[in-house]
C-alpha cells in the first residue's frame, strides 16, 4: 500500500515536472523571439560626459548628467577584475549566463533562513537588468532576465560581458563603471588602487547606497571586508595582501573640493562653448576638448591669486565667523552624525577647510572637521582671530561653540584659524605672439562665485590704460623725451562743470619728459599727452589694441582710464606692445576630439609675424616697450625687479578712491594681467594700490613662469634713430627717424595749445587714425610748446 502511495506521488511529481517544462518550454517559445534586440550592447554607446583638458593632457573638469569613463577590459587591472568575480559572480567565466549552483546555494540559504536573503544573479544577467529591464521584483522580470542572459551569452563573448558590466553599472556618487568610481572615490585611476581600494569598489553594486564609503563608511567597511576575505578564499591574493589590505585606513578624495587641477573657470568657458555648438549632444557624446592652458602656469596663477588676496584680506583683520549653528545634543553617536550633517554642506577652498567650534577659549579653539576629525588651535594659530576670542567681541563676531569658521594646515605643522576674503580677482596671462592664454583665474574661488572676472568684469583700468594713450602720441608725433608740463590744470566739462585733475600725491613736478610722466603714473602729463593727440583721434587709435570706441568715450578722461575693460582685453592690449606691433588675438580651445581621438576642430591661431594683422607701426611697439621697461625699473613698478630680470615692462593701475587695482606686464613672450577689487565697487583702502594689491600677484606667478628663461633682448626695428644717453638716468633714447630729422626736442605747454594759432591741440586731425599722418603732428606742435 506504501509503495503504490510512493508511486502515485512520485507520478504526481514526474507529471508537474513534465507539465512544468512543458510549460516553460511553451513560455520560451513564446518569449524568446520577442526579446529585446541586442544592438544596444553590439553597438554600445554610452552617455560619456565631455571633458575638458590642459595643454599637457590634465583634466580640468567634466560635465554630464552622468560620470563615466569608458575603459577596455584590457584595461582593467587583473586583480579588479578579481575583486569583482569575488563578490559578485565567482564562476563567471565557468557557466552559460544562470548558474545553476548559484541559484542552488541561494535557494538552501533563503529556506534556512524563512526569508530572502539572497539571489543568484550572475554578472550576465545583471548586464541584462541594467541594460534592459526595471529593477522591480518579480518573476517574470526574473524569467525575461534569465532568457535575456542566455541570449546574451550566445551573442557576445565572456570579456565582452564582463566589459559591458565594467562600464555600465552605476556604483553611487553619479558614477556609472568602476573607471568612474575610482575618481569619484578616490580621485585616481584604477591602475593606481590598492588592493583595499579595489575590494571596496567591488562590493558597490550590490547596494550603492547602503555601501557607499562617504555616506556609510561603516558598513562600507563591512562589505569591503567581505571582498577581501572572498578574494583570500579564492586564492587571488595572498594572506599578506589580505592582511595589508584589512589594516589600510580609509583615505577618500574630499567630496567638498575639486580634486583636479584648478582650472574651473577654464572649463566652463570651454562648456558654454560647446553647448553653444553641440547643444545637450555636448554632455553626452564623449567631447574632449584640449585647451592652451599649461597645467603649470594654472597651478601657479591660481596659487599667486590666492595668496595675494589672502594676503590683502588679513591686513584689513578678522571679521568674524561665517555663520552659527546650534549644538547637537543627545548621544555621542547622534551628535557626531548631525555634526557630519552639517558640515557637509559646506565646502572647502582650496586649503581652506570648514570646521565648527566645539569648544573655544582665549588660549584654545576646537573645531569638528570633515571626517570626525579635531582640529585643536591654539598659539600662533589664534594669532589673527584673536580679537574674535574675547568676552568684549560682538555676538556675531565672536568665536564661539556652534560658529563656522575656517581653519587651515600652517606650513610649520600647527592649525591656523583664516577666513575667505571678501575682496575678488582676475589672472590670465597669454603667450604674446600666438595669443594662447597659458592661465586663466576668474576669482577666489569658482564654487563661491562662478561670474569669470577675467573675461566678464568691466571695470575702470586707470593708469594701467596710460601707455595706449601714450602710443596714440607716438605716432601723432610726440617722443619720449618731448618735455610736458607737470603742473595743474582746469579743463571745462561736458557737463558745464570744470574738471581738474590731479596728481595721486598731490605734487607736481613742473618740465619732465614724457617717458619720465609715465615712469611717475603723473595724471597731468598723461592728460597734456591725450590733449596734444586728439581725443577723437585716440579713441580711434586704442580699436587697434582690441578696445571698443564705445566703452571709451573721447573725453579727456580716457587719459586716466575712464572707460571699462576687462582683464583679458588688457593682457591682448599689451601683448601687442610684446610681440613688435601684431594683434595676436587670445584663444583657450586649441581642438576638439570625438572620444574615439578624432579631431573634429582646431583653432588656427593668429600668429605675430606671420598672419596676425599689423595693429601699430613696429617702432611705436619697440619704443612703448622702452617705456614700460622704466615703470618696472624706476617708477611705480619697481618691486618686479625682484625677480632679477632686465626685460620685463608693465604698467600699474589703480582707479579713483582705490576701486581697482591693477598690474599688467610682460616680457617679450609672455604677457599677465592681473585685477583686484570688490564685487560691488568700494574703496580697497590704504592697501589698495596696483603696486601693492595687484603687483605682487603678477611677481608671484612669473617667479615661477620665467624661472630658469633666458631674458630676451629686443632689436632695434629699422627706422629708429638711438640717441646714447639722452634717456632715463643715462639710458639711450628713441625716435622714429622722420620725427628725429625735424624736432624730437618738443614742449607742451600748460593747455596743450599750439602757441600762436590759439587752437586746440585736442580736436581730432580726422575721423580715423590711418588719415591723421604722424608728420602732420610734427607740424602742429613743431618748436617750442611753453
Amino acid at each position: 500500500m506504501f509503495r503504490r502511495f510512493l508511486a502515485i506521488l512520485a507520478g504526481v511529481f514526474l507529471g508537474g515536472a513534465v507539465l512544468l517544462a512543458g510549460a516553460a518550454a511553451v513560455a520560451i517559445i513564446i518569449t524568446y523571439p520577442r526579446l529585446q534586440s541586442l544592438d544596444v550592447l553590439t553597438d554600445y554607446r554610452p552617455k560619456i560626459p565631455l571633458r575638458v583638458y590642459s595643454a599637457d593632457n590634465q583634466l580640468l573638469g567634466e560635465f554630464g548628467e552622468e560620470r563615466r569613463s569608458f575603459s577596455r577590459i584590457y584595461e582593467v587591472p587583473q586583480l579588479m577584475k578579481q575583486a569583482v568575480l569575488a563578490a559578485e559572480d565567482e564562476r563567471f567565466y565557468q557557466h552559460s549566463g544562470i548558474d545553476y549552483f548559484g541559484v542552488l546555494r541561494a535557494a538552501v540559504g533563503n529556506l534556512v533562513s524563512g526569508h530572502t536573503r539572497s539571489g543568484a544573479s550572475t554578472i550576465t544577467m545583471q548586464v541584462a537588468k541594467n541594460f534592459f529591464l526595471s529593477s522591480e521584483k518579480t518573476y517574470t522580470r526574473k524569467f525575461n532576465e534569465a532568457l535575456l542572459a542566455f541570449k546574451i551569452e550566445h551573442t557576445l563573448s565572456k570579456d565582452q560581458i564582463l566589459e559591458l558590466y565594467f562600464n555600465q553599472i552605476y556604483l553611487g556618487q553619479r558614477a556609472y563603471g568602476f573607471s568612474a568610481a575610482a575618481q569619484a572615490y578616490y580621485g585616481k585611476p584604477l591602475s593606481e588602487l590598492s588592493v583595499a581600494q579595489m575590494a571596496m569598489l567591488a562590493g558597490l553594486p550590490k547596494a550603492p547606497s547602503a555601501y557607499n564609503p562617504i555616506v556609510n563608511p561603516d558598513r562600507a567597511r563591512l562589505r569591503q571586508q567581505y571582498v577581501l576575505r572572498r578574494m583570500r578564499e579564492l586564492n587571488f591574493i595572498t594572506q599578506t595582501q589580505y592582511d595589508e589590505a584589512l589594516a589600510e585606513p580609509m583615505h577618500l578624495a574630499s567630496q567638498a573640493a575639486d580634486t583636479s587641477q584648478p582650472g574651473q573657470y577654464v572649463a566652463e568657458m570651454v562648456r558654454q562653448a560647446m553647448y553653444e555648438r553641440y547643444k545637450e549632444a555636448a554632455y553626452t557624446e564623449g567631447f574632449k576638448v584640449y585647451t592652451t592652458v599649461d597645467s603649470r602656469h594654472q597651478q601657479w596663477a591660481y596659487d599667486a591669486l590666492r595668496a595675494g588676496l589672502i594676503d590683502y584680506d588679513r591686513k584689513t583683520g578678522y571679521r568674524g565667523p561665517e555663520s552659527f549653528i546650534d549644538l547637537p545634543g543627545g548621544t555621542q553617536e547622534e551628535q557626531t552624525e548631525a555634526l557630519d550633517d552639517a558640515i557637509a554642506d559646506l565646502r572647502d577652498s582650496g586649503d581652506m577647510l570648514p570646521g565648527i567650534v566645539l569648544a573655544a577659549s582665549p588660549s584654545e579653539v576646537r573645531a569638528y572637521m570633515r571626517g570626525g576629525k579635531v582640529a585643536v588651535i591654539k598659539g600662533a594659530g589664534l594669532d589673527f582671530a584673536r580679537r574674535a576670542l574675547s568676552a568684549k567681541a560682538g555676538s556675531q563676531q565672536q568665536i564661539r561653540p556652534g560658529a563656522v569658521i575656517r581653519v587651515r594646515a600652517h606650513e610649520k605643522g600647527y592649525w591656523e584659524i583664516v577666513q575667505m576674503p571678501e575682496v575678488e580677482g582676475a589672472f590670465v596671462s597669454l603667450d604674446s605672439r600666438t595669443g594662447a592664454i597659458k592661465s586663466l583665474v576668474g576669482g577666489f574661488d569658482f564654487n563661491r562665485r562662478s561670474f569669470n572676472h577675467v573675461t566678464q568684469a568691466w571695470r575702470q583700468p586707470g593708469s594701467s590704460f596710460k601707455p595706449f594713450v601714450y602710443s596714440a602720441g607716438v605716432e601723432r608725433g610726440i617722443t619720449p623725451s618731448t618735455m610736458i608740463n607737470d603742473a595743474p590744470l582746469s579743463v571745462p566739462g561736458a557737463d558745464g562743470q570744470n574738471w581738474t585733475p590731479k596728481n595721486d600725491d598731490g605734487k607736481f613736478a613742473g618740465m619732465i619728459s614724457m617717458r619720465r610722466g609715465l615712469t611717475l603714473s603723473k595724471n597731468l602729463v598723461s592728460v597734456r599727452v591725450l590733449m596734444a593727440t586728439g581725443t577723437d583721434y585716440a579713441q580711434q587709435y586704442i580699436q587697434r589694441f582690441g578696445f571698443s570706441a564705445k566703452q571709451h568715450p573721447a573725453y579727456l578722461t580716457m587719459a586716466l582710464g575712464a572707460g571699462s575693460v576687462t582683464p583679458l582685453q588688457m593682457a591682448e592690449g599689451y601683448s601687442v606692445f610684446a610681440n613688435g606691433g601684431f594683434r595676436a588675438k587670445a584663444y583657450f580651445i586649441d581642438r576638439i576630439e570625438d572620444q574615439t581621438g578624432r579631431v573634429l576642430a582646431k583653432t588656427v591661431p593668429t600668429v605675430a609675424g606671420q598672419n596676425a594683422p599689423q595693429a601699430i607701426d613696429p617702432r611705436n611697439a619697440f619704443i612703448m616697450t622702452s617705456m614700460l621697461r622704466d615703470v618696472v625699473r624706476y617708477g611705480t613698478g619697481f618691486r618686479a625687479m625682484s625677480l632679477g630680470r632686465m626685460d620685463l615692462a608693465g604698467k600699474t593701475g589703480t582707479t579713483s578712491d582705490w576701486k581697482d587695482a591693477w598690474f599688467v606686464g610682460f616680457n617679450p613672450n609672455l604677457v599677465a594681467a592681473t585685477w583686484v577689487g570688490f564685487d560691488q565697487p568700494r574703496s580697497l583702502g590704504r592697501y589698495g594700490y596696483g603696486g601693492t594689491a595687484a603687483l605682487p600677484i603678477w611677481i608671484n606667478y612669473m617667479g615661477n613662469a620665467l624661472k630658469g628663461q633666458p631674458e630676451v633682448d629686443l632689436p632695434v626695428p629699422a627706422g629708429i634713430v638711438v640717441k646714447p644717453g639722452a634717456g632715463q638716468r643715462g639710458g639711450d633714447e628713441y625716435y622714429y627717424e622722420e620725427f628725429q630729422k625735424t624736432n624730437p626736442e618738443l614742449q607742451i605747454d600748460n593747455h596743450g595749445t599750439v602757441p600762436g594759432s590759439g587752437e586746440d591741440a585736442s580736436a581730432p586731425a580726422s575721423d580715423t587714425p590711418d588719415a591723421a599722418k604722424p608728420q602732420d603732428a610734427v607740424e602742429n606742435v613743431k618748436d617750442q610748446l611753453f
